[in-house]
């Protein structure tokens, strides 16, 4: 389509401005061809008319898409001109803070004057490696791209960095060579990446001053080759200089310096050892106050003088020359204070004995005289004479200012001489890398000599530059094979050709210096004769004659005749020059040394050596006298030289473009002024690169990507199966013209503004796709809204109607309610007055009717009174007389009777008299007797009644007399109380009287009281009103104090928890900080001993022979003894002895090394003994306080005890007698002796046999008196508590007896029923403790079963192990029996400390009788050792006799004895036996050469680990300490082997982590000691190590596993490194999410998954492998754990740096595309188990980067969304994302500025790391948990396949 096609409606184009450069402006309506004004719509709301151009009739440059804008290369810009490239650049700088940016091959890079955090080492790790395109623009990857094409190609390379003063060129230029030196490293120890880098310091210093653009501006030029070895490491360097501006030295500009060192030396004047140098202020002298401006703000130049001293001595340069130096400097500074005084207008002199000509003679060592001579004077020399001529003072001015500059000159070349050899490597150069720092385009108010000669490289530099373009433009169009044509791009070699060509401007320069009166107004005429109107470049100004205008291939510029021949000339007198070098101050001959040598062209460097790997031009041959000649060269021709040579390398070397621009001339940071940037643009190249890549085809996409991108452009029918053709059938449809695109092998090529196109069109398809999406939403949307509201109408309608018909139901109830609540309220209220008038009536009636009652009651109480009184007068008189009366009747009575009775016994004495009568009256006499007994049985009866009758009426009769007497008594005091009540009466009437008195007194008195005490209730409520109101002022003041004090405690708390959880999370960090310092030192270690021995390795590949009586060293001498040392302090004292080639040699060091340890850990047992001998004695000491306490208890308890005690130990010490009796037997038992006599059907055997039971079962019942003793004391303990208690119930009892004595029966009773209940209590405790003790009585029965158990089985093993190892074994086992035994009493003995206290120095006395024991066995060994030889050879004689007597027939006949037959069939102790010098095959067989894939399917995991560890065990059996040893360092250095062999392969170094890891746990298990044997089984406790602690190689082989697990991380790291990239950001695992952006001509990666590109799916599947290949091997889940999170660690770290280093990744589709991959991850972290492994919490950094893309980036609550989010990243990560964010299509809306700063505010407060990379390099600290294996030694099978046939199972 045509190009006026675009200019639409709403077009946006660029229209020039004198302000802004460009301005942006927008099309009201279309333009049609032949109009002559456009109507535009600025951007600050102004519209304008645009008027054409009539000739030409150009249109303005349109506009690029918004989602173009920002690209990371130019050329990726639909339309290629200047303001795109203006605003591009403006963008990135202002909106992104991103300073670098291509412009196809040149990087262009703008100064933000303003440290950036992007040049760490964390960057450098990121970028090295990758591709130039992958990344964002950055030196380091021009860097990296040198350092690859290098490697790669086998070719130099150079980075050309230009730009203007103080457009960053030097800091670039370091940086570049910081990242040379970080990535390949010093190939010695000499460090000369440093040494280059320290470089910067003294060459700043001498060769940089402060001009008015630049406060550091370099003033010379510099070439740098960085030398690289066959290793691409770098060896060395060279610098080469260029054009140093020596007129600096004795003029400086106003506001201008000269160099920092003069300066330097002024402000260190006052140093004592700068005395001499006798300087002062700037300001006195000539050559630094011409400027006006002797300070830097912000630099102090004494702290840069002492920098400067410090480089020098880092370089080499001794303080004697560092001083020489100075002199010469402070010399040429008194020597510009020299003046003269003209004698006539030919002559001058200089004053006698001037001070500061004086001065520099001094300082320099030569005469006054002839210095001033030849000041004065100058030698002209002709074919005939020679005379000496004075010069005038404005000669001698410039003579003076020639030889100082000549001086400095020749100091600055001395000083890069010197760099130079510092810098200079001995080893041969493989190739180089060059890194040109020169100055760029110059254009001043005033340009002069230097300004032409760095305009004039500049234009060589460009014109290299666009060829190189030019040639990279062309191989790429041939390599797409698309039609070559020419493209027109600006050739400066015309202007090159009037510069240098014959007759050119440095030629008649030249010609014009060797004239002897030629100046510069001559040599201006000759210009204008020779080139003016003949060369369209060469101009003259209109109002001079004195200059001239050359058009640059940046700008016209005029320079200024005046000083051209004089700086060409650069005449210094060759007498000044002889004086000087005839000086005694011997570094000033040294100086011009070179000017008595000839110097050739090719050679003619400032520096004055040949370049490394360059191949020097070959010298012309020259004639006598041409030194003399070629010494006389101006220094326009050796500057020309030197800019050929310069040329000739970097045409020789792969160029890389850095193009430096100053934003500002101010230093602001980020600020971008346009039209100086637009002024640096046009004269560093970059718009000519655009101008070149716009004439041909500069958009260029691949058919994928293309398909990709503008998929929506075609139908589904357009869509092929093959790429290619697809695209070419829509590109044929949618663009016309067929010029305007080509299509290659692989790419569609496109003319400036097609994409532009094409993207129009994708964006109206999508907008018309957008606008159908949005009419059918909204109408969704508007009608799901209708029906909303009209279900919500309904709603409101139904509920309103309800509402209208509750309220009428409630207003009927409520009218309903009223009449109701009026009818009761009014019957109440009536009722309520009848009943209160009922209620006065009865109450008027109650108090009538009890008046009268009352009155009733009185009447008749007296009534009934008097007549009581009346009864009881009668009665007692009726009474009196009855009395009397009955008392004389009874008297008559008994008088009578009595008479009556002697009569009658009268008559009875005569009757008894006779016999008859006696008889007659017996008659019948028994049965009267029989009722004369009856009746006084019934009288008796009455009688008894009677009496009792009699009794209760004497009782009342005594009551009755005594109430009255009572009565009687009472009523004469009540008679005497009212006589004396009367005269009371009297009396009381007469006080009556006296307190009526004083009643009206006190009432008076009282009413004052009253009004007194009125006011004084007034006044003390007012003060109480006053006191409450205070009161509740202080309530609330201490409720709010109580409020504040909450707070501040639930504040404190919370404070405290926060800080306890952090010191906690802190002491956490700290230790993985220590293990990874820990881990990382081991790593450094191994690190430094593979390269010792690879330098061992090149020392035996340099020497070829060896000296005689050199013996060669072991090569695993280092590894030998850091494996046994490396982790313990005495390492660093040890002094080993060297080794030899004897295997009795090569052990001392390690047998050293062991003892010392041993001797360490026995000084550390003997402290331990001393704290714990230190408690025993304070224990002690304790026990007995206690004991003094205790002495008030019953002495016989204590003497019960004491016995008890005693009998206890008397019966221990019987066990030990028969524990000792029956290890004797053992001992007795394992000597060796015949087998007729050992055999188990021998006599001996069986008794020995016999005794050995009977030792066993009086052993038992010893055990069971022990048992029973413990218990009775147990008993009688707890007996003690009981005693009280029965003692105090029979008190109890007793105060009962007493208190039924005092009738406190119901009392006693209570008391009672408490003592029961106690008594009860006490009875189920006492019953608890004896159920208690049965069930511990039980269980150590049960445990003594068991130790039974033990011991048989124990006896029975030591019966067949050798008699050696019976010894230690049975004390091993007794010491763990003890060790048991401590641990249980320790459990049980936990609630009483005194129990256990005693309990322990019981076993503190055990230990002693052990010793003893231990004592006594050694003497009994000692003594049956030599019974055991007299035995020996008496059974030998023995045997002799018999096996002559026994014929061989019987020998046949016989049968064979079960002797061996056991100990074939016997069970395996899981031991391998092998013999020592079969140590080496073992090694090779199982691990040197064992091939883990065969061992990881066939057998079972950890098999060479199990194998080994039983060699180990065997050793240990046989007490063999070199045994163990050789074979535990033979293991560990043959892993070590293997590893550095085979270190790159997964499988293998999986393989031996796991083997190594399973070593280190078997080791533990089976070490006896407690901690790892809890979870053993009886028989694998049987098979722990016996004589050997092998703590210290257990250090040594977890040292071993976190270096070989640090190698497969270093391992896995290698294998995922290539996948991550491509398969977490750059594959769309979604395909269609995000669509493909244009891009320019460094092409990143492509997106699209091609063949050979990694997917998700492949780290996937590199997963699954790890994964399976761990377990294969049997790797600890726990350790596998830790593998997988250290690989989804560098997943997430790599990712994200690629995201923060790639602004093309940062969208939000991509975010989708991140959030989906990690998803798939955590996916396969639930399939294989391993959520809790924490790996995902390593992916939180890249989650939440991927959230922030997707999130909403607007409004204030969106940051603080984002700031709540996103704590997993750092402030710089988050801001960094947010100015990466880029939109993919128009839809999408960039991240403002404005809430970037917001995020940053709200971040502010934020502490964490300013680093904005995450260490991808960062291993977390590994742990090897315990994990026992519950796999029996003695089932392990041994496999031929491992030809280990050499070794047998014991």
């Amino acid at each position: 389509m045509a190009a006026s096609e675009l200019y639409t409606k709403f077009a946006r184009v660029w229209i020039p401005d004198p302000e802004e450069v460009w301005k942006s402006a927008e099309l009201l309506k279309d333009y049609k061809p032949g109009d002559k004004v456009l109507l535009l719509h600025l951007e600050d709301g102004k519209d304008l008319e645009y008027r054409l151009d009539p000739k030409t009739e150009e249109l303005p440059h349109l506009r690029n898409p918004d989602i173009l804008v920002g690209e990371n290369d130019l050329t990726a810009l639909s339309y290629l001109h200047e303001p795109a490239v203006l605003h591009n650049l403006r963008v990135r700088f202002i909106d992104s803070k991103l300073i670098y940016t291509y412009c196809g091959i040149v990087l262009v890079a703008i100064n933000p004057y303003e440290q950036l955090p992007i040049y760490g080492e964390d960057i450098i790790n990121a970028y090295s490696g990758q591709n130039m395109g992958d990344m964002d623009p950055h030196i380091f990857a021009v860097a990296e791209e040198a350092y690859k094409q290098m490697a790669r190609d086998e070719r130099n390379q150079s980075i050309i960095v230009s730009g203007e003063s103080g457009a960053g060129k030097t800091v670039s230029a370091k940086y570049a060579m910081r990242y040379f030196a970080t990535v390949s490293g010093s190939a010695s120890e000499a460090n000369v990446e440093e040494k280059v880098l320290a470089s910067n310091p003294i060459m700043e210093s001498i060769g940089n001053a402060k001009t008015t653009r630049n406060d550091n501006s370099s003033r010379f030029g510099k070439y740098i080759e960085i030398g690289f070895d066959k290793r691409y490491r770098i060896i060395g360097a060279n610098m080469r200089t260029y054009l140093l501006e020596k007129s600096r030295v004795v003029f400086q500009a106003e506001e201008e310096r000269n160099y920092h060192i003069f300066y330097q030396l002024c402000a260190s004047a006052k140093l004592p050892e700068f005395k001499m140098l006798r300087l002062g202020d700037a300001d006195n002298f000539h050559y630094t106050k011409q400027g006006g401006s002797p300070v830097i703000e912000g630099v102090d130049d004494a702290t840069e003088m002492a920098q400067t001293r410090q480089a020098c001595t880092l370089l080499g340069i001794s303080e004697s020359y560092q001083m020489g130096i100075f002199r010469i400097l402070a010399g040429i500074l008194h020597l510009g204070n020299v003046g003269f005084t003209s004698r006539d207008s030919d002559s001058c002199t200089i004053p006698p004995k001037h001070e500061p000509l004086s001065i520099f003679c001094d300082l320099m060592a030569v005469d006054f005289e002839e210095m001033c001579h030849w000041l004065c004077h100058r030698k002209l020399a002709t074919a005939t004479e020679t005379y000496i001529k004075p010069i005038s003072k404005l000669q001698a001015t410039n003579a003076r200012d020639a030889l100082a500059k000549h001086i400095y000159a020749k100091l600055f070349n001395w000083i890069v001489d010197h760099v130079n050899q510092v810098l200079h490597s001995a080893v041969k150069q493989h190739s180089f890398i060059g890194v040109l720092d020169i100055y760029g385009f110059e254009t001043f108010e005033i340009n002069s000599f230097e300004q032409f000669c760095i305009n004039y490289a500049n234009e060589k530099l460009q014109q290299q530059f666009n060829m190189h373009v030019f040639k990279l433009e062309q191989e790429e169009y041939m390599k797409e094979q698309i039609p070559w044509t020419l493209i027109d791009f600006y050739d400066n070699q015309p202007c090159i050709n009037l510069i240098e060509s014959k007759l050119g401007i440095l030629d008649l320069l030249d010609e014009e210096c060797r004239m002897p009166k030629g100046t510069d107004d001559t040599w201006a005429q000759k210009l204008y004769n020779t080139h003016l109107n003949k060369c369209a470049l060469f101009e003259k100004p209109r109002l001079s004659n004195k200059a001239f205008i050359i058009q640059h291939f940046a700008d016209k510029v005029e320079y200024q005749c005046e000083g051209f021949l004089e700086k060409n000339k650069d005449t210094v007198f060759e007498e000044q020059i002889k004086v000087l070098k005839s000086s005694k101050f011997k570094m000033l001959p040294e100086l011009f040394q070179d000017d008595e040598k000839a110097i050739s062209p090719s050679s003619a460097t400032s520096s004055g050596r040949t370049p490394l790997s360059r191949t020097p031009a070959k010298p012309t041959k020259g004639r006598p006298g041409q030194a003399a000649k070629e010494h006389k060269k101006t220094v326009g021709h050796q500057f020309r030289n030197s800019l050929h040579l310069l040329m000739e390398t970097l045409n020789a070397t792969t160029p890389h473009y850095v193009r430096c621009i100053k934003p500002n001339d101010f230093k602001f940071p980020f600020t971008f002024d346009e039209k100086r940037a637009v002024q640096q643009l046009r004269a560093c190249g970059v718009l000519e690169t655009i101008r070149i890549s716009a004439a041909g085809f500069p958009s260029r996409w691949t058919y994928q990507e293309f398909f990709s991108r503008y998929r929506v452009l075609m139908k589904q029918k357009d869509v092929l199966s093959e790429r290619k053709q697809t695209c070419k059938n829509v590109l044929e449809k949618l663009i016309v013209d067929k010029d305007k695109y080509q299509f290659g092998k692989t790419k569609i090529f496109f003319r400036a503004g097609q994409v532009a196109y094409l993207e129009k069109l994708r964006a109206d398809k999508l907008r018309a796709a957008c606008i159908r999406i949005q009419k059918t939403i909204r109408g969704w949307l508007l009608r799901k809204k209708y029906l909303r509201m009209r279900k919500a109408a309904i709603t409101v309608q139904r509920y309103a109607r309800g509402h209208q018909a509750r309220c009428y139901a409630k207003f009927l109830r409520r009218t309903k309610a009223a009449t109701i609540i009026q009818k009761y309220w009014r019957m109440y209220v009536i009722r309520r007055r009848y009943k209160i008038r009922r209620t006065a009536t009865i109450v008027l009636q109650s108090y009538l009717r009890g008046y009268l009652a009352r009155n009733r009651y009185r009447k008749i109480l007296r009534e009934h009174k008097a007549v009581i009184i009346q009864k009881w007068v009668r009665g007692w008189l009726a009474r009196t007389y009855y009395k009397r009366s009955m008392h004389a009747i009874i008297y008559l009575q008994c008088c009578f009777r009595r008479m009556m009775a002697k009569r009658e016994l009268k008559k009875l004495k005569i009757e008894a008299r006779s016999v008859e009568r006696y008889k007659k009256l017996h008659i019948g006499m028994e049965n009267k007797i029989m009722q004369l007994q009856r009746k006084v049985d019934e009288q008796n009866k009455d009688y008894k009644c009677l009496m009792e009758k009699l009794t209760n009426l004497e009782g009342v009769y005594n009551s009755e007399t005594e109430k009255l007497r009572s009565d009687l008594e009472r009523l004469h005091l009540s008679e005497e109380e009212a006589k004396i009540a009367t005269g009371r009466v009297l009396s009381l009437q007469e006080e009556i009287a006296k307190l009526r008195k004083d009643l009206e007194q006190t009432q008076c008195e009282k009413k004052s009281i009253e009004e007194c005490a009125d006011r004084y209730k007034q006044e003390t409520e007012q003060l109480v009103s006053n006191l409450k109101e205070e009161n509740t002022l202080l309530k609330q003041e201490k409720e709010a104090l109580n409020h504040l004090i909450v707070e501040q405690a639930k504040e404190m708390t919370e404070t405290m928890e926060k800080k306890l959880i952090e010191e906690t999370k802190q002491l956490e960090l700290d230790l993985n900080d220590e293990r990874l310092r820990y881990q990382n030192l081991l790593n450094e270690f191994s690190r430094l001993e593979e390269r010792y021995d690879d330098l061992k390795e090149e020392m035996t590949l340099m020497v070829n022979v060896p000296k005689p009586g050199h013996r060669r060293t072991d090569s695993t001498h280092s590894s030998n003894e850091s494996e046994c040392t490396f982790s313990s302090e005495i390492a660093e004292t040890e002094d080993i002895p060297s080794r030899t080639e004897e295997p009795s040699e090569k052990k001392v060091p390690l047998d050293m090394s062991l003892f010392l340890k041993l001797q360490k850990r026995v000084t550390e047992l003997e402290q331990e003994k001393q704290v714990m001998q230190d408690e025993l004695d304070h224990k002690e000491e304790q026990v007995l306080r206690s004991k003094a306490k205790e002495e008030e208890r019953p002495q016989i308890r204590g003497a019960e005890l004491e016995y008890e005690s005693l009998k206890r130990q008397e019966l221990e010490s019987e066990n030990k007698k028969l524990k000792n009796e029956l290890n004797e037997l053992r001992k007795a038992l394992s000597e060796k002796s015949a087998p007729e006599v050992t055999a188990p059907g021998a006599p001996a055997y069986r008794v020995l046999m016999e005794q050995l039971t009977s030792v066993s079962e009086e052993l038992d019942v010893r055990k069971e008196e022990v048992l029973i003793l413990r218990s009775q004391l147990m008993s009688q303990k707890e007996a003690i508590q009981p005693k009280n208690t029965m003692t105090d119930s029979t008190i109890l009892l007793e105060d009962v007896q007493k208190m039924k004595d005092k009738g406190e029966i119901a009392q006693a009773y209570i008391g009672l029923k408490e003592t029961n209940r106690l008594l009860e209590s006490q009875l189920q405790s006492q019953k608890r403790s004896h159920e208690n003790e049965a069930e511990a009585l039980r269980g150590e029965i049960q445990s003594l079963k068991e130790e039974n158990n033990r011991q048989q089985q124990l006896l029975a093993q030591n019966l067949q192990l050798p008699p050696e190892a019976r010894i230690e074994a049975s004390l091993q086992h007794e010491i763990t029996r003890l060790t048991n035994e401590n641990l249980y009493f320790e459990e049980l003995y936990a609630d009483d400390p005194k129990k256990y206290q005693s309990y322990r120095i019981s076993l503190y006395k055990r230990m002693i009788d052990l010793m003893e024991q231990l004592e006594k066995q050694d003497k009994t060994v000692r003594k049956l050792k030599k019974q055991l030889k007299v035995f020996a050879k008496k059974i030998g004689e023995l045997e002799v006799g018999q096996m002559e007597n026994i014929s061989p027939g019987q020998i046949i006949d016989e049968p064979i004895r079960p002797v061996n037959i056991p100990r074939k069939e016997k069970d395996f102790q899981g031991m391998l036996e092998y013999k020592k010098e079969d140590e080496q095959k073992l090694v090779k067989n199982l691990i040197l050469e064992l091939k883990p894939r065969g061992v990881a399917v066939n057998l079972i995991p950890g098999l060479p680990a199990y194998i080994l560890f039983m060699c180990v065990r065997h050793a240990d059996y046989l007490n063999d300490d070199q045994k163990v040893r050789s074979l535990l360092t033979s293991t560990i250095n043959s892993i070590k082997k293997v590893l550095k062999k085979r270190g790159d392969d997964f499988e293998t170094v999986s393989f031996w982590l796991s083997n190594t890891c399973r070593f280190l746990h078997c080791l533990k298990q089976y070490s006896g000691e407690e901690g790892f044997m809890k979870h053993n089984t009886s028989r694998q406790n049987e098979h722990c190590l016996t004589n050997f602690d092998l703590a210290e190689y257990r250090q040594v082989l977890s040292d071993l596993a976190i270096q070989i697990y640090q190698q497969l991380v270093r391992v896995l790291e290698n294998i995922l490194q290539p996948m991550i990239v491509s398969g977490m950001l750059e594959h769309e695992t979604i395909q269609g999410v995000s669509g493909v952006k244009p891009t320019g001509l460094r092409k990143r990666t492509s997106s699209i998954a091609d063949e050979g590109t990694y997917t998700l799916d492949s780290i996937l599947r590199q997963l699954n492998s790890f994964h399976s290949v761990m377990c294969q091997h049997g790797m600890d889940p726990e350790l596998i754990k830790q593998v997988v999170k250290q690989m989804f660690y560098i997943v997430g770290a790599v990712t994200l740096n690629n995201l923060l280093l790639r602004k093309d990744m940062c969208s939000w589709s991509k975010g989708m595309q991140i959030r989906y991959n990690v998803s798939q991850l955590e996916e396969w972290l639930r399939d294989k188990n391993l959520m809790n492994s924490g790996a995902k919490e390593t992916l939180e950094p890249l989650i939440q980067a991927a959230q922030l893309l997707q999130v909403k980036k607007k409004t204030d609550d969106d940051a603080e969304a984002i700031c709540s989010m996103c704590n997993a990243l750092t402030t710089a990560q988050i801001v960094k994302v947010l100015n990466l964010y880029t939109p993919v299509n128009e839809f999408e809306e960039r991240v403002s500025v404005s809430f970037i700063r917001t995020i940053q505010m709200r971040l502010r407060d934020r502490k964490d790391s300013p680093q904005l990379l995450m260490d991808a390099k960062h291993i977390f600290p590994v742990t090897f948990p315990f994990n026992p294996s519950s796999l029996a030694l003695e089932t392990i099978q041994i496999p031929a396949s491992l030809g280990l046939g050499f070794i047998s199972r014991v």
